[in-house]
């Protein structure tokens, strides 16, 4: 069985136990620890399953809250078959072009448009990231600042575009990944790039912008997809 189709596997076996277990929109999950004994599978692959879910819109996990279920609205199902579809035909290589591709330009108009209120908020999420006990928290903290620079953009159709290629990237990037128990070192190169990327919004620096994030993205690229 291939990488993926061990996710996939553990994605519709963690979604068949939630249906069986009765859970309903607002009830918040069972901690990772107990999931994974129930399941019979480990925590990092409960967790590739878990961000699985996150993408198709089944569940939401919230810092320091846990995780929970989350009603589905139309838009949301439409949105989950075209993510997974896009996933089937992905491939990570082809998710982080994808990124490079765009996030770059985002970052640039983020850098006219963005509010104050923007501004504090990216802030706060980079200096949290470096607090983060796990990798799964990290991840987290990390999509919602780049879901956050795209909404400083002002611009709804660029948002959109934003949310389904990151979580067409989700699925074919981090479900691969073996991830360890402890979170990011103190080190870790994204800390300075998201740094630099703030700073240049700060400074309403389009270019440095644009640049500073095309610098985060391939060093991300570099580090994830070591073989391509």
């Amino acid at each position: 069985m291939t990488e993926r189709s061990t996710t996939h596997a553990s994605r519709d076996l963690l979604a068949t136990w939630l249906t069986d277990y009765g859970a309903v929109p607002g009830d918040r999950l069972p901690p990772e620890r107990d999931l994974s004994q129930r399941l019979g599978i480990s925590r990092g692959e409960l967790r590739k399953a878990m961000m699985t879910l996150e993408t198709e819109g089944y569940v939401e996990r919230h810092v320091g809250r846990g995780t929970y279920l989350r009603a589905m609205s139309s838009h949301d199902a439409n949105s989950e078959r075209l993510v997974r579809r896009l996933g089937d035909m992905t491939s990570p290589h082809h998710a982080m072009m994808a990124r490079l591709s765009l996030e770059p330009e985002i970052a640039g108009h983020a850098a006219i448009h963005a509010t104050p209120r923007h501004l504090n908020a990216a802030r706060g999420l980079a200096d949290a990231m470096r607090d983060a006990e796990n990798w799964a928290q990290y991840e987290e903290l990390d999509a919602r600042l780049h879901e956050l620079i795209a909404t400083a953009t002002g611009n709804p159709l660029l948002v959109e575009l934003h949310q389904i290629v990151n979580a067409v990237r989700l699925s074919v990037v981090w479900s691969k990944l073996e991830l360890p128990e402890v979170g990011p070192p103190a080190d870790y190169h994204s800390f300075a790039e998201h740094d630099a990327i703030i700073t240049a919004l700060e400074k309403r620096d389009r270019l440095a912008a644009r640049s500073a994030m095309r610098t985060h993205l391939k060093s991300v690229r570099a580090t994830l997809l070591k073989d391509d």
